[in-house]
This record gives C-alpha cells, structure tokens and sequence, in this order.
C-alpha cells in the first residue's frame, strides 16, 4: 500500500516515482518523475508556487539534476501553473495543451480567490505533438499518447511500457469522481478502455493515491451511470440540476468532489442531443450550478 498521508515521493518503479499530493480534491493533484542514467523528467507541476517549489525540492532529493523535461498532460492550471518553477526544463504537451493554456492563462486563480497562488507566471510548451510522441530519459523510455478527447479534448498519457507504469493525468482520478466538463463521457469510455489494453499493472492518476488496472472499473461505472442519468432526465424534461438533485448516488457517494456530476451532466445531455465530443459548452453556467448544488463554492486547499 502506498502511504498518502502526507505530500510525498513515492518510488513505483526502479527510478519512477509519484508525487501525491492527498487528498486529491481540487486542485491537489499529482505529479510524476523519471530518473535513469543522470537524466530525469517530470510529469506535470503543481498549482500554486509555494506548491511547486517544495514539488522542486522533493525532486532534487533523488534526481541527479533539475529535469530537463516537463510534460503537462493537459491544460488545467493545477497540472501546468508550477512550470515556471522549472526554467532548464523544455516543456512539452499536445498541441491542443499549449494552445489552451494561452487562451486561458491564470483563469482558475479567479475560480479561488482566497487561495494563496503566489508569483505564477504562466508558461507554455515549446515542444508540441499530435497524436504521439516518444521520449528517452536515460535509459527509459516513455511513450506521451493522446488518445482523444475524455477528461479534455487535449489529454496526454505517459506509459512506460518496460516499468508497466501509467501516468494518467485526469483521465483517471482514484477516490476522487471523474471531471469531463471540458471533454467528452463518450470520449472517456472509449479513452478509459484504450488505456486499460496497454496493461498497465500501477496507474499514477491526476489525483488520489496510486492504485493498479481496477481504477478503470471505477471510471467506466460512473460514465455509463451519468449516461444513464442523463437519459432518465432528459425523458423526464428535467435539467442537468435538477436531474443530480433527485439523483441516488449510491457507491459513487463516497468520491470525493461529487458535485462534479452537474457539469458531467450537462456534458452527457449535450451529447445525447448529437454535441461532437469536447463541443464548447457554457462553462460559466455549468461551474455556478456545480455551486449551486453543492451549496457552497468547494473548498480547495491548494
């Protein structure tokens, strides 16, 4: 079992850690590192600068230098806004990452007010790819994938196929309910199930501890539950609130960032109106009814 009690690296493989940040909620995310032969890579940064520094120190505990790369697996401030924090690494990402990233610059930051960003400076890929790409650190490899449009239309994977090691971004989360506001629930089925045919025996997720294949159960039941949802609520005339209102959540209760489902909603009504995966959908909208149902902004600890 792997400790999560407290911010942490935690080797999973010889030279590979993960970088947890517990609880998982928003904006406590993971991140990843790789380590061979004197070279080493991260996977994503951290949220805020006070974040991403000690994210920086806890690497330089066991990394022989400063990484010369960052992979961002996708867009979201959480994964991305530490990059600065990193200036020898170049920083790679999807295409689509990089040109998200410049639209939305420091967004999030307005979604909290309170919390204590620090001195962010958004910096964006200088190294892009389509579909995939093939990275060497040291002497392991790592395959970056992109596999479609799931938690956002521009979701990077980081596989290492001699370790059997995943790192998933926020296309699988453990513990914590899955977020497909800015993607697609048909896109993360599909996606869910391309990565769980790489097989993959430990999957670092964007957030929550580290766990193994069975994430993939967890995903694909919640997706095809907010599917279901969606059409009972369509066929009864109710709104994506209104249909989480009177939802049960059943085994789902206990994941954490629940209210999540009233964006996952209006996501699945959208496509079963015949809206192309990752469509531009009224997020100003669907964040202030994720509040209303929870009844408060929710909390974030970053």
């Amino acid at each position: 079992m792997i400790p999560t009690s407290r911010t942490a690296l935690h080797e999973v493989a010889d030279g590979v850690f993960a970088h947890l940040q517990p609880d998982g909620g928003w904006c406590l995310n993971n991140a990843g590192l790789i380590t061979s032969g004197g070279d080493a890579a991260l996977v994503d940064t951290a949220a805020t600068e006070a974040r991403a520094t000690r994210l920086r120190e806890a690497v330089l505990t066991v990394a022989p230098a400063p990484p010369r790369v960052v992979v961002n697996t996708h867009s979201h401030g959480d994964h991305t806004f530490g990059n600065f924090v990193f200036p020898e690494a170049v920083v790679v990402a999807h295409e689509r990452t990089q040109a998200e990233m410049a639209e939305i610059g420091l967004h999030l930051t307005g979604l909290w007010p309170d919390v204590c960003w620090g001195g962010l400076e958004v910096v964006l890929p200088t190294l892009t790819f389509r579909d995939r790409l093939t990275l060497t650190v040291g002497g392991t490899t790592a395959e970056l994938l992109h596999l479609g449009v799931a938690h956002t239309t521009n979701d990077t994977a980081v596989w290492l196929p001699e370790q059997r090691v995943l790192f998933a971004g926020d296309l699988v989360m453990a513990g914590v309910t899955p977020f497909v506001m800015m993607g697609s629930v048909s896109g993360s089925l599909a996606v869910t199930a391309k990565l769980r045919a790489l097989g993959a025996e430990t999957v670092v997720p964007g957030h929550g501890p580290v766990c193994g294949p069975e994430v993939f159960d967890t995903a694909e039941r919640y997706l095809r539950w907010v599917r279901g949802l969606a059409e009972d609520g369509i066929a009864a005339g109710l709104t994506p609130l209104e249909t989480a209102r009177a939802a049960d959540l059943g085994e789902f209760a206990d994941l954490l960032d629940r209210e999540r489902l009233v964006p996952n909603l209006h996501r699945a009504y959208a496509e079963a109106a015949g809206a192309e995966e990752g469509a531009v959908l009224d997020v100003a909208t669907m964040f202030g009814e994720l509040v209303e149902y929870h009844g408060s902004l929710p909390a974030c600890h970053a």
